[in-house]
């Protein structure tokens, strides 16, 4: 009777999937946090187990065979489940503590969001906070995140959450340079020097608005942040698109025209179903929500002021 091969442990199956992932074995030793030369011994020692090849090695990588595949494939499933247990029995708790993982970005955190955390830190001391900023979707079903804060207008149907705010958007100038808004002629803008957000915002109806209607020679400046592009029209580099709670608690910046209601966008408190029910997640969202609603008129572009609360 044949040999049995050795059965694979969990570590394994992960070894597996990080090179079919890195396509190299420098790069899946840096993912597991191992030697290059650990990776490589270990996948010897796996394929010699199994008696079948498990990846080619071609010029451009890695490549998984038929048999690397399908341990791939069942090592993705392995890693689901775990993330699946994960997030149900961390909502099982029964009152708000430990670590709320938040994910979000620059121009909402600086411009808004700061003053609410610490508030939400004054009343929750048990919940402590774990910001990670980023303009790209983590991957809440994995936990790369707890809590997802957007602005988006297709937020992932593997989410829910709740609609908190409609962010307006203008069009800014620096004060220094525009004595009188309400005189500028909106047609003598397109012959201005523009600011333009960069393509890793591409999403955004401010960055197609710009595609759209202004000159490639007039956008003299591009940058992948909001807040970067705010401080360029302070420093009279160009004009430019900017949220309206942005643009609007800046002196040095002056709108020089209405919010555009095709620009704007909504603002999203996201989470996985799994975790909506987690005491710490439940009552930071609701936290959120209430008091995100107080300056609704101030996101939406209707107040010159944030109504705030001590």
């Amino acid at each position: 009777m044949p040999e049995r091969p050795n059965a694979l442990a969990w570590d394994d199956f992960r070894l597996v999937k990080a090179i079919a992932d890195a396509k190299s074995l420098p790069a899946a030793a840096g993912l597991l946090g191992v030697n290059h030369s650990t990776v490589f011994r270990r996948l010897g020692q796996i394929e010699a187990a199994l008696g079948v090849p498990l990846f080619e090695r071609h010029r451009t990588g890695y490549v998984p065979t038929a048999a690397g595949d399908e341990l791939v494939a069942a090592a993705r499933r392995m890693d689901e489940d775990v993330a699946a247990v994960t997030r149900r029995i961390a909502g099982q708790e029964i009152s708000p503590s430990g670590e709320l993982r938040v994910t979000t970005n620059d121009s909402l955190l600086v411009h808004l969001l700061t003053p609410l955390f610490a508030r939400f830190r004054r009343q929750c001391r048990d919940v402590r906070l774990d910001l990670v900023l980023s303009n790209q979707a983590l991957n809440l079903s994995k936990r790369d995140a707890d809590v997802a804060i957007r602005a988006t207008d297709r937020p992932p149907e593997t989410l829910v959450g709740r609609r908190v705010a409609r962010i307006a958007w203008a069009l800014y100038g620096a004060a220094a340079d525009v004595p009188e808004p309400a005189a500028v002629d909106p047609a003598a803008l397109f012959d201005r020097d523009w600011i333009a957000l960069g393509e890793q915002l591409a999403g955004l109806q401010a960055v197609k608005f710009v595609q759209a209607h202004v000159a490639p020679e007039r956008i003299v400046y591009r940058i992948d942040t909001v807040l970067g592009l705010a401080e360029a029209v302070e420093e009279r580099i160009g004009i430019g698109h900017l949220p309206c709670f942005i643009g609007d608690a800046r002196p040095g910046l002056v709108r020089l025209g209405p919010p555009d209601p095709a620009l704007g966008t909504d603002l999203w408190l996201l989470t996985h179903p799994d975790l909506r029910h987690a005491a710490r997640v439940r009552v930071f969202v609701d936290f959120l929500a209430a008091e995100i609603g107080k300056q609704r008129r101030f996101i939406a572009g209707e107040s010159a002021a944030a109504e705030s609360s001590p």
